[in-house]
């Protein structure tokens, strides 16, 4: 397809749709269609999906058994729109996640539903969080993100993000993730002595909200020490410990949170992007049942608990989450993609590329975003989606679908290898 006809089938977007698109810029064709993990423009041409919708297709594009599901829902004339009243579709997600995701964790929450998107998880779960603790202030990490709503930008760290806010962030103080200063300083030491200190200029604060893997950040993943001494420290300060699990969370680390490795029991988790199944809007908090506080109404939305995503919930946890085979999967095949990674970065050593994450949330880093972008826009053109992160876009982010199949898994790697070595 030239150039030309490229450009003429994106004519409507650039005349109707609002300059702060993103992703059509970054993938300038029509896409159409999509089936697992391959996507197909409107001239017939197919692209393997590692982006999976930013990780909110877990499961791969149109999964023939969740949709069904949705399918059997809406010819059964059942109810739809409900504001948070009480559904047989809520009720049966509420009982099911309770029984195969939470109960053999030894997990106990309560659940809200949100608005439809992470970042209304975020801004419910930091409203809680101060009407919990009587307290204002945040502490979120540097790196992090958490969505560009005004509650939820003051705990993103990207300046980019921050700078189209129009009126500076409040409410939250910054310190450093971990790996933030070199692998042999612990930062979380650093942490702890700012919270002794009462002369350190840090309010004790309302919560702690962090990711386990950073995802906007640069695919950064905490260790296990870390993360355990952030949790000792919001136990013996009374803090309450957020863990943003929206993008790393439904399996894409192999296990169901990404938390679980490091036997954590945050006070609130957030869950959004795959919990749908299928990419519908759906978002979440669990919440622990001593700080289920709120009154009645006091946090409200029009589009909270959307019955349909909560049967393709339900229909994903059936078919996905009932034995251990997607996470001996992930696990599998977060091994095949680190490995080809860490041997296209070794024949590349003059490129300084680098390779991190976990599971099936992997990231190369190339330095800078200029070559990043490079690879990437080559990558694209011969087939491949990905996109880039971290401070400076300089990292291309690796979020296959969780059920990709090894050969397309294969495909995909050759054509990123290839990208990196034509790079120049």
């Amino acid at each position: 397809m030239s150039k030309d006809s490229i450009s003429n089938s994106l004519i409507a977007f650039e005349n109707h749709e609002s300059n702060v698109r993103s992703y059509s810029r970054s993938f300038p064709v029509v896409f159409r269609k999509a089936a697992g993990a391959i996507l197909e423009d409107e001239n017939g041409c197919a692209f393997i999906d590692f982006l999976s919708g930013a990780s909110a297709l877990n499961y791969g594009h149109n999964d023939s058994d969740i949709l069904n599901a949705a399918v059997e829902y809406l010819q059964s004339n059942q109810i739809i729109h409900a504001l948070d009243m009480a559904t047989s579709a809520k009720r049966e997600f509420m009982e099911y996640f309770d029984k195969i995701i939470l109960r053999p964790r030894e997990l106990t929450y309560k659940f809200q539903f949100t608005g439809p998107t992470g970042a209304d998880a975020v801004e419910a779960a930091l409203k809680l969080a101060r009407k919990a603790t009587g307290r204002h202030n945040v502490i979120s990490f540097t790196n992090g993100y958490h969505g560009v709503s005004s509650g939820a930008l003051a705990v993103t760290g990207n300046r980019y993000f921050r700078n189209a806010a129009g009126l500076p962030p409040a409410g939250a103080v910054f310190m450093p993730y971990d790996g933030y200063w070199g692998p042999d300083n612990d930062t979380s030491e650093y942490l702890d002595k700012v919270l002794a200190d009462g002369s350190s200029g840090v309010d004790l604060p309302a919560a702690i909200i962090l990711e386990t893997i950073q995802g906007e950040g640069g695919i950064n993943p905490a260790s296990r020490d870390w993360l355990k001494s952030i949790e000792r420290l919001c136990r013996k300060n009374d803090i309450l410990l957020i863990v943003d699990d929206i993008q790393a969370g439904c399996g894409r680390t192999g296990s169901f949170f990404s938390f679980e490795f490091a036997d954590l029991s945050p006070d609130i988790v957030l869950l959004s992007k795959s919990l749908s199944g299928c990419g519908l809007p759906l978002s979440l908090l669990l919440v622990k049942p001593k700080l289920d506080i709120w009154q009645p109404g006091e946090h409200s939305g029009t589009f909270r608990g959307n019955n349909l995503a909560l049967v393709t919930a339900t229909a994903a946890l059936r078919k996905y989450w009932t034995n251990e085979k997607l996470s001996k999967n992930v696990i599998e095949r977060g091994c095949i993609l680190s490995e080809r990674l860490q041997q296209i970065a070794q024949s590349n050593q003059d490129s300084n590329l680098s390779v991190r994450g976990r599971g099936m949330m992997v990231g190369l880093d190339c330095g800078t975003g200029k070559l990043a972008a490079v690879i990437a826009r080559k990558a694209f053109q011969d087939g491949l989606v990905v996109e880039r992160c971290g401070a400076e876009d300089q990292v291309i982010k690796l979020l296959p679908p969780l059920t990709v199949d090894r050969q397309t898994l294969q495909r995909g790697l050759d054509i990123l290898e290839r990208s990196v070595h034509a790079r120049a």
